[in-house]
């Protein structure tokens, strides 16, 4: 069964977003990656106003590392109008990624359609990359909860996950997104593209040099 063949059919979908900044860039010097610039702005705000034409129904991000120049962006993002959203600080951010995914599930209140899952230092992903996932998550047959991009045969973010799947996931105390996609391949719809900007994080200098970014 085809629940919905129509791209037409994707800005009706109550979308909402959940955004990874809680780490340390540790293989950076301990930098807030979520603060490198690209052609003026900082990823954060890039990445906000890309999703502001999606109208999001609820927007959190995760802080733990670097959390109050993390924050003070936000809180910066928000005055300026650019986009509605809440803050979930991660007291623990040493426990690693899972600790904040989990963390920004349950901070979640709002009903939603499907929620889209993200990183704070994905420089080239914009509303391009959200909208083919979003047409890529209208396309999906019975069973299928989760788009996941793959490039070359490497996992890629943003990944999106309906309600159904976020709802299964939280009623597992501790589980989270990807052994939740382990566990159960058949809800996985891979979306096989050749657009490289779904896995360019960054993780070093080079990346930093590659991708036209800076620290100020």
């Amino acid at each position: 069964m085809i629940i919905s063949s129509s791209a037409s059919q994707t800005p009706r979908l109550r979308l909402a977003v959940l955004l990874l900044a809680a780490g340390e860039g540790s293989r950076l010097g301990s930098i807030p990656k979520g603060l490198l610039k690209k052609d003026g702005d900082t990823l954060l705000r890039r990445f906000c106003l890309a999703t502001k034409l999606l109208k999001p129904v609820e927007f959190v991000v995760v802080s733990g590392f670097h959390a109050e120049v993390i924050e003070a962006e936000l809180n910066q993002i928000t005055a300026d109008g650019l986009i509605s959203l809440a803050i979930a600080r991660n007291p623990n951010p040493q426990q690693g990624q899972s600790s904040s995914i989990r963390l920004g599930l349950e901070a979640l209140k709002s009903e939603f359609d499907v929620l889209l899952i993200t990183l704070s230092d994905l420089s080239e992903i914009g509303l391009l990359e959200i909208s083919t996932l979003l047409e890529e998550f209208s396309r999906r047959t019975e069973g299928q909860e989760i788009v996941l991009p793959m490039v070359n045969g490497q996992r890629g973010n943003p990944v999106l996950f309906s309600a159904k799947a976020i709802a299964n996931i939280l009623s597992e105390p501790e589980m989270v997104c990807r052994p939740y996609m382990d566990i159960h391949p058949s809800q996985v719809r891979s979306m096989v593209t050749l657009n490289s900007a779904y896995i360019l994080d960054v993780d070093t200098q080079e990346d930093v040099q590659k991708l036209g970014l800076s620290f100020n």
